[in-house]
């Protein structure tokens, strides 16, 4: 049977600590590591071994009893959270380490939150229980109240029995074994099969506890999480799978880390995805940053592939056909800044590589002002980011002041209408363009008759307003949250060529947004705070002065906690003055909580300062033809020109 399971936690809980433990028991390595010593097996790379921090998600294998298990440390640093969330989604299991000195911390909520979107069986390990002051059940009862109510000592079962208590949780639980049990009593091989049916569905969550440091408590943890966790992957059927990451190897070789969910893949067998069939031309095991070479890979496995020039982390490969969707996004872009010396293509081509082993960094080259832009979660990436560079390509890069991530959408629906016609070339778009819900992105529909339009010049025109993002004209920031419909359109069957409907649509997009109410957008957090009574005060204060919102505040134990939401641009540096006033004893939590109004539009507009008549991207006038001539319409004549009006 193969199982993943996955480490995390917030940073410092002692994931990697507690991985290198099993990895030992298990006889997959000879030696236990230690971060503080720079030797641990999964923090291979030279910057985590200096930073002492987990950067990349990287695996671990080793068998025990009749399974075979990967592992997967991740990183516990919020900058580095898309690393763990792609690592998330190839999950069979997941151990959240809570480091009992510390509690329930604001990492740890966003951990929780992604394990419950992607549906991942839950298993608590309650740290450093061995440090002075620590309290057991006040750990428990936070997680009850932060977490899940629906949590159970692992301890209280043994050798497959469970305790009266336990089997009280499991039967309040589930009507249908609290009717079997006041009719049949205990049956020790069903309950035990209800219980592994019920965490694997999320309705319960196991917790065990001890000291990853000392050796206290590991080795009986991993004897029950392999005793409550199953999986049934088929080797039969067709192949379908999953890329979980993506690596290049010291050769400068394109490596796709993918979970098989179906069938097996051997070498030299044809993968489809994204519409390309490419041949796999090595497989490889890793264990560690050392790996072998293996023929063929089977239901349940993780491996790393060559041969696939493209796919990407969440990409479906084979007969699979969702995408994974991935939450955590950057909210700053900072501009990379490099030596004369060092060519743009260099730069760009080193960055590409760095943007598909990470996509959040989403690298553009902005053509306009000829600059190298990435975006990233915090200043700590960026600093990572600087000696990986340096490690890997050799030349040293700076990046400029990180700046917010905007967006713009609209108040109310317009109708667009684009129009392309030089000289033998034809194309005409009409768009409906409407305000959609908070956080949808864009969506599209279509209403064009066939006989106004082929249903193939009908896909064109989907395909280019998907195939970018588009520029507000507020700032210049991707257009969000809106509905698109194509109402009607044309093409010459003998002008119409390659492109025309891309220069028609992108058009017809930019008029509609001319004659609408554009709304500036901001990123915001949801914030969770928890402090002592004599600083709940400071902390409202500081909330309203950041532009924030906030609930009544609610006492939890002896201490007062406010939730809300609040600008990152206000709120950004705000932990570090957190701890420093509440001297490190307070607890925040910042998640990312989408889009909503910019708090300060006309202040960001005029640092901007945006053109939208000089944006060489994107025009809102149309082109049309007449005697044998191309000649521009302005977008606030263009309607009236129209061929389809």
């Amino acid at each position: 049977m193969h199982k993943t399971i996955g480490i995390v936690a917030h940073v410092d809980a002692g994931k990697t600590t507690f991985s290198e433990q099993l990895l030992f028991h298990t006889n997959s390595i000879r030696q236990r590591g230690r971060v503080d010593h720079q030797d641990t097996f999964l923090d291979s790379h030279e910057i985590e071994k200096n930073r002492g921090i987990t950067v990349f998600a990287d695996q671990g294998a080793f068998t025990f009893n009749d399974s075979n298990y990967t592992l997967i440390d991740t990183p516990g640093h919020v900058d580095f959270s898309p690393e763990m969330e792609r690592a998330v989604q190839v999950m069979d299991a997941a151990i959240v380490i809570i480091s009992a000195a510390d509690g329930v911390e604001g990492h740890t909520e966003t951990v929780w939150h992604l394990l419950k979107k992607h549906q991942v069986p839950t298993f608590f390990f309650l740290n450093k229980t061995d440090r002075e002051g620590v309290d057991l059940q006040d750990v428990v009862n936070e997680i009850r109240s932060s977490l899940s109510d629906d949590i159970f000592d692992l301890f209280e079962l043994e050798n497959g029995v469970m305790s009266e208590s336990l089997v009280e949780f499991i039967a309040e639980r589930d009507e249908g074994l609290l009717e079997h049990y006041m009719d049949a009593g205990y049956d020790e091989a069903m309950w035990l099969g209800a219980l592994k049916h019920m965490i694997r569905k999320r309705s319960v969550f196991a917790y065990g506890h001890g000291s990853a440091l000392k050796d206290i408590g590991v080795l009986d943890f991993l004897e029950k999480l392999d005793l409550l966790t199953e999986t049934n992957f088929v080797d039969e059927g067709e192949f379908e799978a999953r890329v979980y990451k993506v690596r290049h190897d010291e050769n400068g070789n394109r490596v796709t880390f993918l979970k098989v969910l179906q069938g097996s893949l051997y070498v030299r067998d044809e993968v489809q995805y994204a519409g390309k069939l490419e041949k796999v031309t090595q497989i490889r095991r890793y264990n560690g940053s050392k790996f072998q070479t293996v023929e063929a890979a089977f239901a349940g496995e993780i491996v790393a592939v060559t041969g696939l020039s493209e796919a990407a982390a969440g990409d479906p490969l084979g007969a699979l056909v969702e995408k994974a969707e991935f939450g955590l996004i950057p909210t700053l872009k900072s501009k990379v800044i490099f030596d004369p010396s060092v060519h743009v293509k260099e730069v760009l081509r080193c960055f590409k590589m760095l943007d598909a082993e990470d996509p959040s960094l989403r690298v553009v080259w902005d053509e306009h002002v000829q600059e190298v832009h990435v975006h990233v979660m915090g200043v700590i990436q960026l600093e990572v980011l600087k000696q990986i560079v340096r490690d890997r390509f050799h030349f040293d890069v700076s990046f400029g002041n990180p700046k917010i991530l905007y967006k713009e959408t609209i108040r109310s629906t317009v109708n667009g209408y684009g129009h392309f016609e030089p000289l033998k070339h034809y194309a005409e778009v009409h768009l409906k363009i409407e305000p959609a819900a908070r956080n949808s992105g864009i969506t599209f529909d279509n209403v064009c008759h066939a006989n106004d339009l082929s249903v193939g010049n009908q896909n064109l025109v989907r395909t280019h307003i998907f195939e970018r993002s588009h520029h507000g004209l507020l700032t210049g920031s991707a257009l969000t949250d809106v509905k698109i419909t194509l109402l009607t359109g044309r093409g010459h069957n003998e002008h119409t060529s390659g492109g025309d409907f891309r220069e028609a649509t992108f058009r017809a997009l930019r008029q509609g947004l001319e004659k609408a109410e554009n709304v500036l957008l901001e990123p915001v957090y949801d914030f969770k705070i928890k402090v002592g009574m004599n600083h709940i005060g400071r902390v409202l204060s500081d909330i309203q002065q950041a532009s924030g919102s906030f609930e009544p505040p609610e006492t939890i134990g002896e201490n007062p906690v406010v939730t809300g939401r609040v600008p990152v641009a206000t709120f950004m540096d705000y932990s570090t003055v957190f701890a420093s006033f509440t001297n490190g004893k307070g607890a925040l939590t910042l998640q990312f909580g989408g889009y909503d109004e910019c708090h300060n539009p006309e202040e960001v507009i005029a640092a901007i300062g945006y053109n939208k008549d000089a944006d060489p991207e994107y025009t809102s006038t149309s082109i049309f033809c007449a005697k044998g001539k191309g000649y521009p319409v302005p977008w606030y004549e263009a309607e009236a020109a129209m061929h389809l009006l």
